[in-house]
C-alpha cells in the first residue's frame, strides 16, 4: 500500500476517553483529510467533545455514527465491547471495517464477532496510555514509538488487516500481529498483573492501621508514588480487564505468588546472594525497556528536580 493514499477516508469513534480522543487528535494531525465522527453514551461527554472540536460531528447514537463509515473503532471498556457494537450492527455499512482498542483480545473477538455477525473485524490494542481518563485527556502524541498489537481472526481479508495496520502506523505506532490468545498472556504479565499489584499494595497501605493515611501521603518514596500512578487508572476499565483475562492474569499471578514466596524465603534465611542475583537480573529488563525505547531513560523516569 503506498503512503500516499490514505487507509480510510471516514473513521467513526466510538467512545470519547482517553484513548478515542487521542486517536481524533492524531488523525487530525497526521491525516487532516480524514472525516471524523464520534459518538458517546454520555451526553456530557458528547458536549465536552463537541466543545473541543474532536470531531467533524459529533452523532446523537452510534447508529447515526456508523452510518457512513469505512473503520469503526470501539474505545470502550471490554466488557462493554459486545453491547456496544449491538448499538450499531443495523447501521454498519456491509464494506466498513469494525476495530477497537481494548487490551484484551480473546474476549472482545468473541464478543465483537456476536454481535457483528458477517462484519469484517480487525481487533486491535495500541499499548499506551496513561492514568488520566476523558476527551480532555487525549493528546496527538500518544501512541508515537508506542506498539499497537493486531489480533485479527485468521480468516480475516489480509487488505482490511493492512489498512488497519497502515493507519496504525500513520499514528505514529509499531505494529505488530498475534492470536488473540498469546496477546493476552503476553499482556497479563506486562500490564495487568503490575496493575493488579499495584492496587494492592496501595490498598495495602491505606488499610494499615498504624499508618495514619496523613502520613502514607506525606512520606511517600519513589516505589510507591510511581504505584500510585498506576493505581490511579480508570477503574470501569480495570475492573473489566481483569474479569475478560481471568483465566491468563490468574495464571500469571499464581506464577508471582510462588516467586514472591521464593523471595521471602530468601529474605527470611538471610540469602544475600539469591536476592543480588534477583535484583541484578531484574536490572538488565529495566535496560531492556530502555533500549525498545519503551521508557525514558533519564533518572527518576525524566521528572524535574528544580
Amino acid at each position: 500500500m503506498r503512503r500516499a493514499m490514505l487507509p480510510f477516508a471516514r473513521v467513526t469513534i466510538i467512545g470519547i476517553g482517553l484513548i478515542g480522543s487521542s486517536i481524533a487528535r492524531a488523525v487530525r494531525v497526521h491525516m487532516p483529510t480524514v472525516r471524523l465522527t464520534g459518538f458517546d453514551a454520555d451526553p456530557e461527554v458528547r458536549a465536552t467533545a463537541d466543545a473541543l472540536q474532536l470531531f467533524d460531528d459529533v452523532a446523537d447514537t452510534a447508529g447515526t455514527a456508523v452510518i457512513d463509515a469505512d473503520l469503526v473503532i470501539l474505545c470502550v471498556p471490554v466488557g462493554a465491547m459486545g453491547e456496544a457494537a449491538a448499538t450499531f450492527a443495523a447501521d454498519l455499512p456491509a464494506d466498513a471495517i469494525v476495530s477497537d482498542v481494548g487490551s484484551c483480545k480473546a474476549e472482545v473477538a468473541r464478543a465483537l464477532g456476536a454481535a457483528l455477525p458477517g462484519a469484517t473485524i480487525v481487533p486491535a490494542h495500541p499499548v499506551a496510555g496513561t492514568e488520566r481518563s476523558g476527551p480532555e485527556a487525549g493528546f496527538a502524541t500518544l501512541f508515537h514509538g508506542r506498539w499497537c498489537i493486531l489480533t485479527p481472526g485468521e480468516d480475516t481479508d489480509p487488505l482490511a488487516i493492512a489498512r488497519v495496520a497502515e493507519f496504525w502506523q500513520r499514528l505514529g505506532a509499531e505494529v505488530e500481529t498475534m492470536a488473540p490468545d498469546h496477546h493476552d498472556r503476553v499482556l497479563a504479565i506486562t500490564s495487568h498483573l503490575p496493575h493488579l499489584i499495584a492496587y494492592t499494595i496501595v490498598g495495602t497501605a491505606s488499610d494499615m492501621e498504624e499508618v495514619t493515611r496523613s502520613e502514607v501521603i506525606k512520606y511517600s518514596a519513589g516505589g510507591f508514588r510511581d504505584f500510585t500512578r498506576i493505581a490511579a487508572s480508570d477503574p470501569t476499565m480495570w475492573r473489566d480487564v481483569f474479569l475478560a483475562n481471568r483465566e491468563a492474569v490468574l495464571d500469571m499471578l499464581q506464577r508471582f505468588s510462588e516467586d514472591l514466596s521464593a523471595l521471602q524465603r530468601a529474605i527470611r534465611w538471610g540469602k544475600g546472594d539469591e536476592l543480588f542475583d534477583l535484583f541484578t537480573k531484574t536490572r538488565a529488563i529495566r535496560r531492556g525497556v530502555i533500549d525498545e525505547g519503551q521508557d525514558d531513560p533519564a533518572p527518576d523516569f525524566g521528572r524535574s528536580h528544580e
